[in-house]
């Protein structure tokens, strides 16, 4: 009997003993994670200060995680903003560095395709870190060839991931490595590409915030310009109009030559005032706040209809909802494209029609029977620029067809970014 007491005392002993080794082991582990953190929390700190071009950023985090790892190489891949496309950013290979903007970058034998192609396909790997050996089945043959070429013995990639959206992945390639340097090395990736994804996801809005602060710069300025053409060009057109009618009432016995430069001076006058009131239109075409794109055709038609003798017809099919941004330029397109109509095509009819392209996108078209554009000018001038411009602002394509003495369209087709790749179901992290 005691002897069975002791066994059993020996065991809980023994038990307990494991226990302690056990919650000593998994303290160890926390320190050792805490103090990976706080020294990547550090160096992150520190390069952002040193170095606030983001390239400049990642090209010293990834140095450091290759010399502290005593890797092969580390590379960085970026989603598109649609998430359909994975291209490779840059990468440091046995102590060398490549990126886009730099000397090298279409030598370099990595098989950018094949691990492109990889990383969008392998679903699992857009929310969670996974590990592969270097000839590892599940990476493509081309990739394995190239592991072996640089003695790559394990691998591990790691999501730069947001709470709402994946901007990338982070690998890091070493050499054959223990269970206990594997799980090293990725502890280390997973904090540096933490810190990673924050640096890349607040420059990327300061980003979006200058291009913002930028086009509201521009649109003032456009505001701008338009008040002073309206206040001293229109103002000053329609008062000597004024004056020159006035004349031209006033007179009663005045030679042919004089009654003549009369009507001329008057003709250029309004010509000159109207086109100032077209110039300011064209600045601001949303000057009136609340219209969406079909109200605002109305709106310019009519308005452009007082200004011309061209007919002009307009025919509006039922539109698909359209954000605001993206009627912005829609609404600016048509105003120039209307604009250079009335001004420079000599038409005799104008023809604009704006419907639905499979329910969701938008199709506009605006085109005259005139003489054409002059093959030297269809790339050229502001208007055409500007076109093309607000057109690829919203991701839209601009065709303009023309032909001498055949007239002119301008079509804007617009369809809503599609996704060729089901974003991942973050809810079920």
């Amino acid at each position: 009997m005691q002897s069975l007491i002791e066994t059993q005392q020996e065991g809980l002993a023994g038990q307990l003993q494991q226990e302690l080794a056990t919650e000593k082991d998994q303290r160890r582990r926390a320190e050792c994670m805490a103090h990976i953190q706080s020294e990547v929390v550090h160096r992150a700190l520190d390069l952002l200060i040193r170095e606030p071009n983001i390239s400049g950023f990642f090209r010293g985090f990834i140095q450091t995680l290759v010399e502290e790892s005593e890797s092969h190489a580390c590379s960085v891949w970026l989603l598109n903003e649609e998430a359909s496309r994975c291209e490779l950013w840059m990468v440091n290979v046995q102590g060398r560095f490549f990126s886009k903007d730099a000397e090298g970058w279409d030598t370099l034998a990595l098989p950018r395709g094949s691990m492109e192609a990889h990383l969008l396909a392998h679903t699992q790997g857009w929310t969670e870190t996974v590990e592969y050996f270097g000839d590892d089945p599940r990476l493509p043959a081309p990739v394995r060839e190239f592991n072996a070429s640089i003695a790559v013995g394990s691998i591990v990639v790691v999501p730069l991931v947001l709470p709402t959206r994946t901007l990338g992945w982070m690998a890091l390639a070493a050499g054959p490595a223990t269970a206990c340097e594997i799980g090293w090395r990725r502890a280390l990736t997973e904090a540096v590409a933490q810190q990673a994804t924050l640096a890349l996801h607040h420059n990327r809005l300061s980003e979006q915030r200058r291009l913002e602060e930028r086009r509201q710069a521009v649109l003032e300025e456009r505001n701008r310009i338009a008040r002073d053409i309206h206040d001293t060009l229109t103002q000053g057109f329609a008062a000597i109009l004024m004056q020159l009618q006035a004349a031209q009432r006033s007179t009663t016995a005045l030679p042919p030559s004089v009654v003549k430069t009369l009507e001329t001076a008057v003709d250029l006058a309004r010509t000159h005032m109207i086109e100032a009131r077209r110039s300011v239109g064209a600045l601001r075409p949303h000057a009136t706040e609340g219209d969406d794109v079909a109200a605002a055709l109305h709106r310019m038609t009519d308005l452009t209809r007082r200004t011309t003798d061209v007919p002009i017809d307009l025919t509006i099919e039922e539109l698909p909802p359209l954000g605001g941004g993206v009627e912005r330029e829609i609404i600016g397109i048509a105003q120039e494209a209307l604009t250079n109509a009335v001004r420079h095509a000599r038409a005799r009819k104008i023809a604009i029609h704006a419907s639905a392209v499979r329910a969701l996108g938008f199709r506009l078209s605006v085109a005259d029977d005139g003489r054409g554009i002059a093959k030297e000018h269809r790339a050229s001038g502001f208007g055409m620029t500007s076109m093309q411009e607000r057109a690829e602002r919203i991701g839209a394509s601009l065709t303009i067809v023309t032909a001498p003495r055949s007239g002119t369209e301008v079509v804007l087709a617009w369809e809503p970014p599609s996704f060729s790749i089901p974003a991942p179901d973050y809810a079920a992290r």
